[in-house]
């Protein structure tokens, strides 16, 4: 029973880091020092895509759930959870590659956005034009 919570723990764990790798860029707005912590995460969500590779929770999840019992599944994280809310078919290197991407670039825009308006501000309180 305990492994199963702990599998299901960790499931919103990695559900959270996989929101916070594609839109923490944004949370940075709000919370500056928050970019210490979202960089290197976005830098791990999009290798992972990019390298096809499978994150560390992934065999972790599958481990605690064959400890409580359950099955465990041979994909990634991403093609189990995620891509069946996303996309009918299964993963693929081709696809995981564009989820790459794609986290990369709505990290460029958020990052970008936040750069330009503090530039901006940062215009309006010395005067500069």
């Amino acid at each position: 029973m305990i492994y199963r919570a702990l599998a299901d723990l960790l499931v919103l764990l990695h559900l959270g880091f996989v929101v916070f790798v594609v839109l923490g860029g944004f949370l940075v707005w709000r919370w500056p020092r928050l970019v210490w912590a979202h960089l290197p995460a976005a830098a791990w969500g999009a290798w992972i895509e990019l390298s096809a590779g499978i994150c560390p929770l992934t065999p972790l999840e599958n481990h605690l759930r064959q400890a409580g019992g359950q099955a465990g599944y041979t994909t990634s994280f991403v093609e189990h959870y995620v891509m069946p809310l996303l996309y009918p078919v299964g993963l693929t290197p081709a696809v995981q590659a564009w989820l790459g991407i794609g986290v990369m670039a709505i990290n460029a825009l958020a990052y970008g956005l936040w750069g330009w308006r503090r530039l901006s501000r940062s215009d309006r309180a010395t005067g500069t034009p």
